[in-house]
C-alpha cells in the first residue's frame, strides 16, 4: 500500500460529487455553529508521513495516551470502493481500505483501539445511524483523512444550512468534552469556519477572484460561505500550503471575503490547538516544515489593470513555535538563534514564485541578505505573469534552528507585471 495514498487526490479532485451551482454568499453571523471551549485539534497540511512520530504521537497523547487512546477514523473524503478501479488490490485508494489502513497505522503508535467510522458518499445515511453514533461516543479521539473536503460536507451535514448529522453532532460533543479531533489535507480543511476553500489553482484564482460554491473546475477559486465543521475559527485555513504556492490564492480569498487572517499548513506539519474555543486556547507547531500566518488588517488592494494587493504581513512558524490568536502574536521557541543576515544583496529569483516553496525561498533570501531592501520574483504562468515582492516591515525578526527559519514582519505585495 503506497505511503500517503489519500493525498494523491488533492483538493477538489473528486468528480463524483461535483456541483457547479454557486451558493449564495453568507455574512459571518450566518455561520451555523458556535463551538464552545473544549478539547484539542491537530491540523496537518497533508502528505503526513507514516513515520511522523511527533504528530501521530501527539494525537495519541491528546486522546488519552498509549494503551488508552481510542481513535475513530473518518475517510468520507476519499472515493468509495465503487469508484476505485484498484479496489481489492494493494493499490486501492478508497474509503474502506483507507479506513483500515489508518486504523492499522494508529495501532502501531500504541492506541488501545482504532476503528473506521463507516460513512462515505455511498452511505451518507450512516451519519444518522444510532449504531455509528454509539461507535463515535466510545472514542477518545478522531482522525479525518484526505481527499475532497466537500465530500465531508455532503456526507456529514444536512441541507443548504449544513446542519449537523447525528454523527457530526456526536464528534462536536466529544470535542467539547475534551477529545482530540485531527485531520490531514482535506481532513484538516474541513475543520474550518466560514468561507472554507473548496478548490482552485493559484494563478486563475488571483486573476479572476473567488466564487461561492463547489466547482469541478480547478480554474475556479471556490469557497463555502457557511464553511466546514467550524471547529477552527481563528482565520481561513489552507493546506499543502507553501509546497503548492497557495499563499497567493489564500490572500485573494481572504481579501474577497473580508477575512483578516489566514493559517497556511505545510505538508507533514501540524498546527496543534489546545483549549479549543476557550480564553486559554493555545496554538503550537509540530513537524517538518512550517505554518504561515497572514495578517491582512492593513492590506490595500488595487484593480488596475488587474487585481493586486500590498501590505500583507507574513509570519512563519516552525517546530516548537507558538501563536496567541487573541493578540495576533507569535511566540518563537526558546533556543532559536536570531538571524541578522550578511551584507550585500545576492539573490537568484526562482521565476516560479507560487510553487514548491518559492515564496519561502525568497523570504529566506531576504533574511540572509541584509543589504536587500526587498526581494521580488515572478510566477511561471503568464496570463498574466505575477510579481511577488517581499520587504521588511515593522517588527521584522527572524530565527533559525537547524535548517528551519521562523520569522515575522515580512510584508507581501502581489501585482501583475
Amino acid at each position: 500500500m503506497p505511503l500517503n495514498r489519500l493525498l494523491t487526490l488533492g483538493v477538489g479532485a473528486c468528480t463524483a460529487v461535483a456541483l457547479s451551482v454557486p451558493l449564495a454568499a453568507a455574512p459571518a453571523s450566518a455561520t451555523p455553529y458556535h463551538h464552545r471551549s473544549g478539547g484539542s485539534l491537530v491540523l496537518v497540511g497533508g502528505a503526513l508521513a507514516d513515520d511522523n512520530a511527533a504528530i501521530y504521537g501527539d494525537i495519541v497523547r491528546l486522546a488519552g495516551g498509549t494503551g488508552k487512546a481510542r481513535i475513530g477514523i473518518f475517510t468520507a473524503a476519499a472515493p468509495t470502493p465503487s469508484e476505485d478501479p484498484d479496489a481489492g488490490t494493494p493499490d486501492c485508494n478508497n474509503s474502506v481500505c483507507n479506513g483500515e489502513y489508518y486504523a492499522n497505522l494508529f495501532k502501531t503508535f500504541g492506541v488501545a483501539d482504532a476503528q473506521w467510522i463507516p460513512i462515505d458518499t455511498d452511505h451518507p445515511e450512516k451519519a444518522d445511524d444510532p449504531a455509528v453514533v454509539a461507535q463515535i461516543n466510545s472514542m477518545t479521539g478522531f482522525f479525518f483523512g484526505g481527499g475532497d473536503q466537500y465530500r465531508y460536507v455532503t456526507t456529514m451535514t444536512r441541507g443548504e444550512a449544513q446542519r449537523d448529522s447525528a454523527a457530526l453532532a456526536a464528534v462536536r460533543r466529544k470535542l467539547r468534552e475534551g477529545a482530540v479531533v485531527s485531520g490531514t489535507s482535506a481532513g484538516a480543511q474541513i475543520m474550518a469556519g466560514r468561507d472554507m476553500i473548496t478548490g482552485g489553482s493559484v494563478d486563475p484564482g488571483l486573476r479572476d477572484g473567488s466564487k461561492p460554491g463547489y466547482f469541478d473546475d480547478s480554474t475556479v477559486l471556490g469557497y463555502l460561505p457557511k464553511g466546514g465543521f467550524g471547529f477552527f475559527r481563528d482565520g481561513l485555513l489552507d493546506t499543502h500550503f507553501s509546497r503548492r504556492g497557495r499563499e497567493a490564492r489564500s490572500i485573494r480569498l481572504a481579501s474577497d471575503t473580508g477575512n483578516k487572517r489566514v493559517f497556511g499548513l505545510d505538508e507533514n506539519t501540524a498546527l496543534e490547538v489546545t483549549g479549543v474555543g476557550s480564553r486559554h486556547q493555545k496554538l503550537r507547531v509540530i513537524g517538518q516544515r512550517g505554518v504561515t500566518v497572514l495578517d491582512l488588517r492593513w492590506a490595500r488592494t488595487t484593480d488596475t489593470p488587474v487585481w493586486g494587493i500590498e501590505g500583507v504581513r507574513w509570519t512563519r512558524l516552525t517546530e516548537g513555535d507558538r501563536y496567541r490568536s487573541d493578540r495576533w502574536q507569535p511566540l518563537f521557541a526558546p533556543g532559536k538563534e536570531r538571524v541578522t543576515g550578511a551584507p550585500g544583496c545576492d539573490v537568484t529569483p526562482t521565476e516560479d514564485v507560487f510553487w514548491n516553496y518559492g515564496l519561502v525561498t525568497n523570504a529566506e533570501a531576504l533574511i540572509a541578505n541584509a543589504g536587500c531592501a526587498s526581494v521580488s520574483d515572478v510566477s511561471y504562468e503568464d496570463d498574466p505573469q505575477w510579481q511577488a515582492t517581499l520587504s521588511r516591515g515593522r517588527g521584522f525578526a527572524a530565527y533559525r534552528t537547524g535548517e528551519s527559519t521562523s520569522f515575522t514582519g515580512i510584508m507581501i505585495g502581489i501585482n501583475a507585471k
